[in-house]
C-alpha cells in the first residue's frame, strides 16, 4: 500500500522542459485540489507565457533529431515507458484518485487503458508506410512518403489524466513528432508523473515537455503564433474547440478535435432488458459520468420502459458513494465545486419542467464535491439536459414509440460522439448503427473505447481520429515526389 503524503512528497512539480523540472517564469505556482474533501494536494509551477516559449524552443530543436531517429529505436522507448508505467501501477493510480477523485478501481482500469496506448503505438512506429508506382501515362514514376508533422501542442483534459494523455503523445512520437503538453489545472499531476516515466525510458531532453497552467489562453495563444507549432491537438467541450479552431485557422494548424459528446442510448422493445440495464450501467457511469462517452440520454421504447426504469433506478440507487481511496467505493466526486453546481443546474432544469426524479438529485452531503447517483424519468424535449453534456452521475430517461421515431431522437442533437443501441435483431442492428449519426456506435455494449480502435465524432463532436491505425495518421504528413 503506497503512503499518500509520501507520494505526494516524491511528485514532480515544476514545468517539465527539456527533460528536467525547472520553475516557472517568475516563480509562480497554483493549488491543485483533493475534490473528495477540497484540501490542497501539492502547489505546482504556473506556466507562463515565457514558459510556453522555451518548451517551443526545446521541441523545435529536438524535431530534427527525433524525426530522423530510426522508427524501432522510437518504438523501444514507447514500450519501456509502458513497462514503466506497469511497475509503477499503484502510484499513478492513487494519484488519478488523489487529483480526479475517481475510485481507485477505476484508476486502475485507467492505468491499463492509458498505458495501452504506448504498447500500441510501439508496434504502429514500425509501420509507417507510403507508395512506389509507375505514372499511368507511363512518363514518370510516383513516390508517396510521410513524415512527422512536426513540433505539436497537446491540450489535454481532466477527467481521464493519465489516458487523455499517452492517447496523443504516444501516436506523436511513434511518427515522429515532438510534443509540448498543456495538463488541465485540475489534474496536471499524473502528466507530470508521465514526463519522468519517459526520460527514465529514455526519450531524448525537448522530446516532450508539460507544462500546468492556470491560464491557458494566456500560455497557448502566443503559442498558436509562433511559425515553429505545426499541430495542435485538443480535447475537451465543443465550446473551447471552436476557438482554438479560429486560432488554429489564422496559421492554418494542422489540428485534431475529440470534442462533446451528448451521446444517445436507445432500447428497442426486442432488447435484452437486463443486458440493456448492464450497458446503461457501464456506459453511463464509467468514470463517474464524467466521460464524453458517457451515455447522456437514454431512450427507451414505451412497451419497455417501466420495467427498464425501475431496474435502472434500483442499480442507480444501490452504488456506494465516497471519498474514492476507500475500499468498496463505487462513485467518488466530481471533480470540482463547479462541476457539481454544472450537474445540480442541469437536474433542477429538468425538474423544474416536469422531469420526475426516481432517485437522487441532491448535492451529497460534506465538504468533497459529490452528487448522488440520479435517475430523471419522463424528461421533457425542452430539458437543457438533453441538450448540453451532463458530465455526471445523471441518467435522463425518454419514452419513444417504434424504430423511426427512436433513430430520430437519438439524432437530434448537434453532436455525434458516441452512440449505443441494444436490440437483439441483427438487421435492426445493421440498419440502426447506420442511421444513427455519430462517429462510433455500441451494439449491445455500454463501453466501447478500444486502443486498436479509432476513437473520434462527427457534426461538432470533432475532427479527425485518435487510437486505431488511424492515429497515427494524424501527426504524419504526405510527401509526393515525381520520378523520371
Amino acid at each position: 500500500m503506497i503512503d499518500t503524503q509520501t507520494l505526494l512528497a516524491s511528485l514532480p512539480t515544476d514545468l517539465w522542459i527539456g527533460g528536467k523540472q525547472i520553475p516557472a517564469s517568475g516563480g509562480s505556482t497554483f493549488s491543485v485540489h483533493n475534490p473528495a474533501d477540497g484540501r490542497v494536494l501539492v502547489h505546482v509551477a504556473d506556466a507562463q507565457p515565457e514558459d510556453g516559449r522555451v518548451a517551443l524552443d526545446a521541441a523545435a530543436a529536438a524535431q530534427p533529431d527525433w524525426a530522423a531517429t530510426p522508427a524501432r529505436e522510437r518504438s523501444d522507448i514507447l514500450r519501456r515507458a509502458w513497462e514503466l508505467i506497469n511497475q509503477r501501477r499503484n502510484e499513478f493510480a492513487l494519484l488519478m484518485t488523489l487529483e480526479m477523485g475517481k475510485p481507485l478501481a477505476e484508476s486502475h482500469g485507467e492505468v491499463t487503458y492509458g498505458g495501452e496506448f504506448l504498447r500500441w503505438f510501439s508496434e504502429e512506429a514500425v509501420r509507417i508506410n507510403g507508395r512506389y508506382t509507375q505514372s499511368p501515362t507511363g512518363n514518370g514514376r510516383i513516390l508517396v512518403t510521410k513524415e512527422p508533422v512536426g513540433p505539436t501542442l497537446a491540450i489535454t483534459p481532466w477527467n481521464f489524466p493519465l489516458a487523455m494523455g499517452t492517447r496523443k503523445i504516444a501516436p506523436a512520437l511513434a511518427a515522429g513528432c515532438t510534443m509540448v503538453v498543456k495538463p488541465a489545472a485540475e489534474t496536471p499531476l499524473t502528466m507530470l508523473l508521465l514526463a519522468e516515466v519517459f526520460r527514465d525510458a529514455g526519450l531524448p531532453d525537448g522530446v516532450l515537455s508539460v507544462l500546468p497552467t492556470s491560464d491557458s489562453a494566456a500560455l497557448t495563444t502566443p503559442m498558436f503564433d509562433d511559425s515553429r507549432l505545426r499541430k495542435v491537438t485538443f480535447t475537451g467541450s465543443t465550446g473551447v474547440g471552436k476557438v482554438l479552431l479560429k486560432q488554429a485557422a489564422d496559421r492554418v494548424l494542422r489540428t485534431s478535435m475529440e470534442l462533446g459528446g451528448n451521446a444517445p442510448f436507445v432500447v428497442f422493445d426486442d432488447a435484452d432488458i437486463d443486458a440493456a440495464v448492464e450497458g446503461a450501467m457501464a456506459a453511463k457511469m464509467r468514470n463517474g459520468g464524467e466521460a464524453c462517452t458517457a451515455a447522456n440520454r437514454i431512450h427507451v421504447d414505451n412497451a419497455v420502459l417501466a420495467e427498464f426504469s425501475e431496474k435502472l433506478t434500483a442499480r442507480m440507487r444501490a452504488l456506494a458513494v465516497g471519498p474514492g481511496d476507500r475500499d468498496g467505493i463505487q462513485v467518488g466526486p466530481l471533480v470540482s465545486e463547479k462541476q457539481r453546481s454544472s450537474v445540480a443546474n442541469l437536474v433542477d432544469d429538468a425538474v423544474s419542467k416536469g422531469a420526475t426524479v426516481m432517485t437522487g438529485g441532491n448535492r451529497g452531503a460534506g465538504s468533497g464535491y459529490f452528487y448522488e447517483p440520479t435517475v430523471l424519468s419522463s424528461v421533457p424535449a425542452d430539458a437543457r439536459i438533453l441538450k448540453e453534456e451532463v458530465f455526471g452521475p445523471v441518467a435522463a430517461i425518454i419514452g419513444f414509440d417504434g424504430e423511426v421515431e427512436g433513430v430520430a431522437a437519438a439524432n437530434d442533437t448537434e453532436y455525434g460522439l458516441a452512440a449505443y443501441i441494444y436490440t437483439e435483431g441483427l438487421e435492426r442492428a445493421l440498419r440502426v448503427s447506420g442511421a444513427v449519426e455519430a462517429g462510433m456506435v455500441g451494439v449491445n455494449r455500454g463501453i466501447i473505447s478500444d486502443v486498436a480502435a479509432p476513437f473520434g465524432g462527427v457534426k461538432e463532436s470533432g475532427l479527425g481520429r485518435e487510437s486505431g491505425s488511424e492515429g497515427i495518421e494524424e501527426y504524419l504528413e504526405v510527401k509526393y515526389i515525381a520520378f523520371r
